[in-house]
């Protein structure tokens, strides 16, 4: 089953860029607050791989980051979920391994061993909250922050997409 309907594309577009660019906000918030009061470096979007990456000053920290959860209706983020999740889907084919972000979407992704017959689950599972699978999918935080801070969930070998993200360049 399709993470979105293709009638809702256009739709998580938008929701997934202004998911983006409210984040984003707050961490440029966060960080001019972090340096009138610290001295460290304001937010600067840094490209990698043709896109956007959002990099902090350590003295803003990786906690400031982690916590980057904007405030917007339930439909804006559910379309969001989805729309990134179409987005990696169509980067990484396959049946491989099962990410999920309950309770708006999970797609198969990578090649691989398929699931078993006889419960249908691949033998990879990752599962991640709405606002960490967001965060991961814009560029906000790296793969390693959020799993380092124990956000993601993930079981088997390929139980790392850090080389696929971020998806959007928001």
């Amino acid at each position: 089953m399709a993470a979105i309907r293709e009638r809702d594309l256009a739709a998580g577009e938008a929701a997934l860029r202004q998911w983006g660019q409210m984040a984003r906000t707050l961490a440029s918030a966060d960080s001019q607050s972090s340096s009138t009061s610290s001295g460290s470096q304001s937010a600067s979007a840094a490209s990698g791989n043709g896109e956007n990456q959002l990099t902090l000053s350590n003295a803003t920290g990786t906690a400031a980051r982690l916590a980057i959860s904007p405030d917007l209706p339930r439909s804006v983020w559910a379309m969001a979920v989805r729309f990134s999740l179409f987005l990696l889907e169509r980067k990484a084919p396959g049946p491989g391994v099962e990410v999920r972000v309950a309770p708006w979407a999970a797609v198969k992704i990578l090649d691989g061993p398929a699931s078993d017959p006889h419960n249908l689950t691949p033998p990879d599972v990752i599962e991640l909250d709405p606002d960490v699978w967001l965060r991961l999918a814009c560029g906000i935080t790296t793969w390693d922050e959020e799993k380092t801070a124990g956000h993601i969930s993930a079981v088997g070998e390929r139980d790392d997409l850090s080389a696929l993200l971020p998806l959007a360049a928001v």
